[in-house]
């Protein structure tokens, strides 16, 4: 028995001196070395060891010489290694932390930018995916972001990309209302369509949208037995886009009769069921 109890007792010693010898995984660097670190490796296009010394210069140095600057760096490094999540989060933080910045506007426009990438930028180029297919919520984010930019900044450096990414937002979301009015027309579902399309013309009047949105509203108005409402669709369509090939060369309107020859019953209830949206 006491044997065993020296055995234990000399197994614990060594497994403490052990810890306890154990140095530091790492020392802690200057602050000026790891923002030099940081700029070296972002000019030779390592963004993974400029975020790697990006963050351990905020970690050990949050309110230091370099902190601000450092974390505008964060973004860009993130941003250029497709972590739009960590981006944003990292302007958000710039924000925050810094409201008053001179370079404020460079956060408001990477948050931006990275909401417009996040699902746009990624999916086309890696996944061959239509953005007008997704869910738009990430470019109602970038929307957001890019208009903020312009009402408090509007003379920035920015500005200009920013006011043409809105207006592909714009045209994107305009188009993504379409993508739904097409899928409620094949289910024969023509008042949800019908608001799918006049929603585009509402909110998106300068989207190049708007045309195929008035020729859709004037059909599926007449599928609905809505001659009036047809008669004033086809109107605005004649005044805003004359030369549309939903006319003829005697500027009739020659839209699609949507409306089936058979209705099943389960048309009829579907379209009863969409018809609500």
């Amino acid at each position: 028995m006491r044997s065993g109890f020296r055995c234990t007792l000399l197994a614990a010693t060594l497994i403490l001196g052990a810890c306890a010898s154990t140095p530091e995984e790492q020392d802690v660097l200057p602050e000026e070395a790891y923002y030099d670190n940081a700029r070296k490796a972002m000019n030779s296009g390592n963004f993974n060891e400029a975020e790697s010394n990006l963050d351990q210069l905020e970690t050990y140095y949050p309110f230091g010489r370099y902190a601000e600057q450092a974390q505008l760096d964060l973004i860009y490094a993130r941003h250029q290694n497709l972590d739009l999540e960590g981006a944003r989060s990292a302007a958000d933080r710039f924000l925050r932390l810094n409201p008053q910045s001179e370079h404020a506007d460079y956060a408001l426009y990477m948050r931006g930018l990275a909401s417009y990438n996040l699902d746009v930028g990624l999916a086309t180029r890696y996944l061959g995916v239509d953005p007008t297919d997704r869910d738009p919520g990430e470019q109602r984010q970038a929307f957001q972001d890019f208009s903020q930019l312009l009402d408090r900044y509007p003379d920035s450096q920015y500005a200009p990309d920013a006011r043409q990414r809105m207006i592909a937002i714009r045209n994107r979301l305009a188009e993504l209302e379409l993508h739904a009015a097409r899928y409620y027309i094949r289910r024969q579902a023509y008042m949800a369509a019908n608001n799918r399309a006049r929603y585009v013309v509402e909110n998106f009047p300068e989207s190049p949208s708007t045309e195929e949105a008035l020729i859709l509203m004037a059909e599926t108005y007449e599928a609905l037995e809505l001659d009036d409402a047809a008669r004033d669709a086809v109107r605005l369509l004649a005044v805003n886009h004359p030369e549309s090939e939903a006319f003829d060369d005697n500027m009739r309107f020659q839209g699609r009769d949507l409306t089936p020859e058979n209705r099943t019953l389960l048309n009829v209830m579907t379209f009863g069921l969409l018809g609500r949206e």
